[in-house]
């Protein structure tokens, strides 16, 4: 049954270079986005998800500044490893929301003045992060699933989902390499904004 706040849903199968998938893509009436949620086999209980913020820079151009492409891609192969599984694609959370223009001008004054993502945000009057994870829960719920094992490091993402009906039953960490392009990244992301990145510790860039 679909929830009210879902304006709109739409499914098709999807073959991606990692696996193919179920694409069931949806419009969420509250935030006026247009999400994703690729599915893989029947998920049942405590299903293997990843919630990834989109990341224009990182997921289509490849930009090593940060992890996310990366990440996404490691998410879906998690995801075919398991043999089932759920990526749920948010879109609106540039910059962890406050979009692409905005999140190109703190990349200046992290470049010239050596501001950290944090600070290279609040120097220009814009908050550090305004994402909503309510979407996500939505349709999660809306595919049956309501226990995860959450693909993450990000502990603030296990309590969104908590906070809006979907049980979280362990966090998978998601640790990508570190070099010279996105350490300052990964360091203001773990000191910072408390993201669980143990393998920063021993890092040789």
């Amino acid at each position: 049954m679909q929830d009210d706040l879902l304006a709109d849903v739409a499914e098709s199968e999807l073959v991606t270079r990692h696996g193919p998938f179920r694409a069931v893509a949806f419009r969420d009436r509250p935030d006026g986005h247009e999400h994703l949620a690729l599915v893989l086999g029947e998920p049942g209980g405590d299903v293997l998800v990843r919630v990834h913020s989109e990341c224009l820079t990182g997921d289509v151009f490849g930009a090593l500044r940060c992890e996310c492409g990366a990440q996404l891609g490691s998410a879906l192969d998690a995801i075919v490893a398991e043999g089932a599984g759920v990526l749920v694609y948010l879109r609106g959370h540039e910059g962890r929301g406050i979009g692409l223009v905005a999140k190109t001008r703190t990349h200046v004054l992290q470049d010239e003045q050596g501001l950290d993502t944090v600070d290279s945000a609040t120097a220009l009057g814009l908050p550090v992060d305004i994402r909503d994870f309510r979407p996500a829960a939505r349709v999660l719920a809306y595919l049956g699933v309501r226990s995860v094992r959450l693909l993450s490091n990000n502990p603030d993402k296990v309590d969104a989902l908590t906070a809006h009906g979907i049980a979280v039953v362990g966090r998978v960490p998601l640790l990508e390499p570190v070099d010279e392009h996105n350490v300052r990244y990964l360091t203001a992301k773990r000191d910072r904004l408390g993201h669980d990145l143990p393998h920063l510790d021993s890092a040789r860039p």
